[in-house]
């Protein structure tokens, strides 16, 4: 492999990175719709840990499709990052559902979104050496704004719990310190796919022993079975897949930043699909969260947020194993389709 010396990737490959990260985002915004309309006598731990388990099983199905290798994936969870990544994963879903149980789903939701980017941006700085710039603050302040006009629109909470508060926050933290571990993985050479494999592989065997403590009656309902699929399959293995594709060229700050392009799609869903009613001030969120994205987006596909390290002369960063060119195939290729990146 013939290496360039740039320092990031080009801008069409920051600019696709920004695309998949967004598109990571939609299929996340649609998972509250997707547990809406399933089955009754679920939990929402229950529903949690199922999506995982199925996620990160078929991560590693479909590896060798996107090019990777299921021993790599397997071999990071000997590894110090690789395995903090995976128990993060896990640790992130339990504290998200034990959080919005006791804090209530707006104010849980809140904290756990709003803060990940913080918490990203700052272990980031401090792990990764990715500096924070001056375009990820003020659009994660504006995002966050946003966010909070958007849930504070429809929300009423007679008082805070701060146990509650406590986990929403860990949820948050546990989101952040998977995203630096990944993104640590990427710097040291290894495959986004296999890393996200990796991640959640290992975070749905964690989850796998809480899954069987739940009832799961529904997952035997049709509706059940597709919601669980749904979650499973969008909007885990093919959203982190788009997820991982994104972190691959991205610093990670600004990666947290453009994911909260998900409560937008949700609160979209929601007066789309289960016919919810959105006041004013909570249009008014969404406009702020669309403009803090903008700015992100376009400051990461310019470059003035971007990756540290070398990038090939085909627009991959120098330090990837290509193991699809390796097997004499083309990197990217799933279910019959190509990733652009």
């Amino acid at each position: 492999m013939v290496e360039a010396s740039v320092t990031a990737a080009p801008s069409h490959g920051r600019g696709l990175a920004v695309l998949s990260v967004l598109a990571a985002a939609t299929l996340f915004g649609t998972t509250g719709t997707a547990q809406a309309l399933g089955p009754s006598g679920t939990t929402p731990l229950g529903v949690g840990a199922a999506r995982i388990v199925i996620g990160g099983a078929a991560l590693l199905a479909v590896l060798p499709l996107l090019g990777g290798r299921r021993g790599d994936a397997v071999r990071l969870w000997r590894t110090r990052w690789g395995v903090l990544a995976g128990l993060t994963t896990a640790l992130y879903q339990v504290c998200f559902f034990a959080g919005v149980s006791r804090a209530g789903v707006a104010l849980g939701t809140l904290v756990t979104i709003g803060s990940g980017p913080v918490f990203t941006g700052l272990l980031s700085w401090l792990l990764l050496r990715e500096r924070p710039r001056s375009s990820w603050a003020l659009a994660t302040a504006v995002c966050v704004v946003g966010l909070a006009l958007l849930v504070g629109s429809g929300a009423s909470s007679p008082g805070v719990d701060p146990v509650g508060l406590l986990l929403a926050l860990a949820s948050g933290s546990g989101y952040a310190v998977y995203t630096v571990a990944a993104k640590r993985l990427m710097n040291d050479g290894h495959r986004s796919d296999e890393v996200m494999a990796a991640a959640f592989g290992l975070g749905g065997l964690v989850l796998l022993p809480v899954l069987l403590t739940q009832p799961l009656a529904w997952l035997a309902t049709p509706g059940g079975l597709a919601m669980a699929l749904w979650l499973g399959l969008a909007t885990t293995t093919a959203a982190y897949v788009l997820f991982g594709r994104g972190l691959r060229h991205l610093p990670a700050g600004p990666v947290t930043t453009l994911v909260l392009a998900e409560p937008v799609v949700a609160t979209v869903l929601g007066v789309l699909v289960l016919g919810e009613s959105l006041e004013p001030l909570g249009w008014l969120g969404a406009a702020f969260v669309l403009a803090g994205l903008a700015l992100q987006g376009v400051a990461s596909a310019r470059g003035r947020d971007r990756a540290p390290g070398r990038v090939s002369a085909d627009g991959r960063p120098a330090h990837e194993p290509d193991h699809a060119d390796q097997a004499g195939g083309a990197e990217g290729k799933f279910l019959g389709g190509g990733w652009p990146l």
